[in-house]
């Protein structure tokens, strides 16, 4: 529909409107007016404002706004044409472009609803509030994987050692994840899995949560390095670094955030094998390998049905603003967890009963990458990111039970072989 707009010049013929007779309407045609009060509304960018016949610069002159009369004529051959008459009228156009209702709304938040709020503390749930800033279920996941690194290192397992290594990867948790949740209290309570967590809900305050935080961080540094050797506390003590310092505000900035939490989730069990073994073997790498590959199906399965809450909260998560090298990176990533673990034989790491027993598994994974991948929906995702919850502890479970060097074992071996050349000399 073509529009032509007639200028209110001295050579334009003009329709004055008489409220008590109005103007003949043909039957056939269509007449629609912008009443003054509508005008008022209008912003002063409108292009109503192209047909004013006052110079509004000036300061002398009155500010008018024009009501134009619109008549359609059809035409059963030409498209709808709309003969515009303008008409002065005495009504100014507004000088502020936000009308007060707008003003209202920018102003709706008083300053004191934007202090923190005094917060009562609830000793009877104290354990609880402490084990939710903890994460613990994602603290219990890093104590396993902690605990799985100790028992594959081929020296002698110390009991005294193994609990403090666990008890100070635990803590060193602990305190990482509390950290993050001071940190990020404003973009969880945008997220609905998050929105319900201690701090956002100001169950505890946030001085009580940076000093629950300290506490474990302090505590678990001391207990690694007395209890059980310097190389295990500087693992945790980087490992605490990059969670705090570099993954958790690189998480609003890049999708590398899902690269530096993979190295994360990979060196606690770097940290077990290191505190058993005091060195870093080739099974601690492998076992690196394993977890680092794993995070990827599982956390990008995990992020594909939660792309609304991190995009409102404003998280660069591959699954929000990549979905494809999501997809990719995910199925990836799986290969490579099965190849590492055929690989894991050949380093003298495990006997070659590991790569049979665990291909199987490895490979349903695979299965259920390659399904997220081409069908990238809700349910794909959903089933990829339960089983990643099941095929880690079995794979480590695998990974012990096949383990190749068995310290007790070839003390007790040695031993005898001695004592037999002994007998015989």
């Amino acid at each position: 529909m073509e529009h032509e707009a007639i200028s209110s010049g001295a050579d334009q013929k003009e329709t004055t409107l008489n409220p008590e007779k109005p103007p003949p309407v043909h039957p056939t045609e269509i007449r629609t007016s912008i009443s003054p009060s509508s005008a008022v509304e209008l912003n002063t960018t409108s292009a109503l404002a192209n047909y004013a016949t006052e110079d509004y610069s000036t300061a002398n002159k009155p500010k008018t706004s024009i009501s134009p009369v619109v008549i359609a004529k059809p035409s059963s051959s030409t498209p709808l044409k709309h003969e515009v008459t303008l008409l002065e009228s005495p009504v100014a156009l507004p000088l502020d472009p936000y009308p007060p209702s707008v003003k209202k709304r920018k102003t709706a938040v008083e300053p004191q609803d934007k202090q923190w709020q005094p917060i009562t503390l609830d000793l009877s749930n104290i354990v609880k509030h402490y084990l939710m800033l903890s994460k613990i279920r994602l603290t219990t996941l890093v104590v396993i994987t902690s605990m799985a690194g100790y028992a594959m290192a081929p020296s002698p397992f110390n009991w005294l050692t193994f609990v403090f290594c666990t008890g100070g990867t635990g803590l060193m948790s602990c305190s990482a994840n509390s950290i993050n949740q001071f940190f990020e209290v404003p973009f969880d309570s945008q997220m609905s899995r998050t929105k319900n967590r201690v701090l956002v809900k100001g169950l505890l305050s946030p001085l009580h949560a940076v000093t629950f935080a300290a506490a474990c961080g302090v505590t678990g540094l001391s207990t690694l390095y007395l209890g059980v050797n310097g190389l295990a506390t500087s693992l945790a003590a980087t490992n605490l670094v990059l969670y705090t310092m570099v993954y958790t505000p690189m998480k609003r900035i890049s999708i590398l955030n899902t690269w530096v939490g993979s190295v994360v989730g990979a060196i606690p069990p770097m940290i077990g094998w290191a505190g058993c073994d005091g060195t870093l073997g080739a099974g601690a790498w492998v076992m690196a390998g394993i977890l680092y590959a794993w995070q990827f199906p599982h956390f990008n399965a995990l992020s594909w049905n939660l792309r609304p809450d991190y995009s409102r909260a404003g998280y660069r998560m591959m699954a929000v603003t990549n979905p494809d090298l999501c997809r990719r990176t995910a199925l990836r990533y799986t290969g490579g967890l099965l190849a590492i673990s055929l690989l894991s034989p050949a380093l003298d790491v495990t006997t070659w009963y590991f790569a049979a027993e665990s291909l199987p598994l490895n490979a349903y994974f695979l299965y259920l990458a390659w399904q997220f991948y081409r069908n990238s929906d809700s349910q794909s995702s959903r089933k990829l990111f339960r089983f990643s919850l099941i095929h880690l502890p079995a794979l480590m479970f695998l990974l012990l039970i096949s383990k190749k060097h068995w310290a007790s074992y070839e003390k007790r071996a040695t031993t005898t072989h001695i004592d037999r050349a002994a007998k015989q000399s």
